[in-house]
């Protein structure tokens, strides 16, 4: 049986095909997601690669930003049942799943089973999320995938005091107009990133294993940093851009009234 998984976000569109809720058969992503053709391209990606037709498929779960607008899906779920879902299967252990996603951060909480236990969001304001990242990125004429790898060459970041995206934006232009290296510069976003999140993650309650979900993840800057404002390991899958994605697919598995 094969059920599949849509995230939509506000910048990318994920999808994963499973087979019997246990066996990814394909995946997409597309860096295109709500209000364009990203999801019916990460779709059709997903039946070109396993050569399934629509049909063939038993059910679709969609989630994400964008999880309502996609016409394809039999049900919706949350993001945060998603990557609670899709983060116990990529990673048992985990306790503590920590997902920055373009709009918003979520801390979620989770027992022994890899059911969801609580959770704390902040979604009021761009610091602290991959939009903040995205608009400092462009400030530095870098991508995004870039800053991590800079972030590793610092030697004495740069203080990045401003909560608010804008003002952030001002001081880092001020840092680099007074002759700030740009390797400290990045691995003070990193930081500023890393603080906000940690002390939402406070808020939840922090029990290891804690793991990074969603793309920010990939960011070994942000990865490092939050680290160790947190003051304990900090893991990953290679596979966390596709945590929320994988989540669903695992939902729609057990809409058929099967077992993960």
């Amino acid at each position: 049986m094969f059920t599949l998984g849509i995230d939509i976000g506000s910048t990318t569109s994920k999808c994963v095909l499973l087979k019997d809720g246990t066996h990814i058969v394909a995946q997409a992503l597309v860096d295109a997601g709500i209000g364009t053709e990203g999801p019916e391209e990460a779709f059709q990606s997903i039946l070109a690669q396993s050569g399934l037709s629509p049909e063939e498929i038993t059910r679709k779960t969609a989630t994400g930003y964008g999880r309502t607008r996609w016409q394809g899906a039999d049900n919706e779920i949350s993001e945060l049942t998603a990557h609670a879902l899709g983060c116990h299967f990529l990673i048992p252990e985990a306790r503590t799943v920590i997902d920055i996603g373009g709009q918003d951060a979520k801390v979620i909480s989770l027992d022994e089973k890899g059911r969801m236990s609580g959770f704390v969001m902040n979604d009021k304001c761009a610091a602290g999320t991959g939009r903040f990242l995205e608009v400092m990125a462009g400030i530095l004429k870098l991508e995004v995938d870039q800053l991590g790898d800079l972030a590793a060459q610092s030697v004495q970041p740069v203080n990045i005091s401003s909560t608010c995206t804008v003002f952030a934006e001002s001081e880092v232009i001020s840092q680099l107009a007074n002759g700030a290296d740009r390797a400290d510069v990045v691995a003070g976003i990193c930081q500023s990133v890393a603080g906000r999140v940690a002390a939402l993650a406070k808020r939840a309650g922090v029990r290891q294993q804690v793991c990074m979900s969603g793309g920010v993840a990939r960011n070994r800057g942000v990865r490092e940093a939050l680290s160790q404002a947190l003051e304990v390991p900090v893991v990953w899958s290679p596979m966390a851009q596709m945590a929320g994605a994988l989540g669903a697919a695992l939902h729609a598995w057990q809409k058929c009234g099967k077992p993960t």
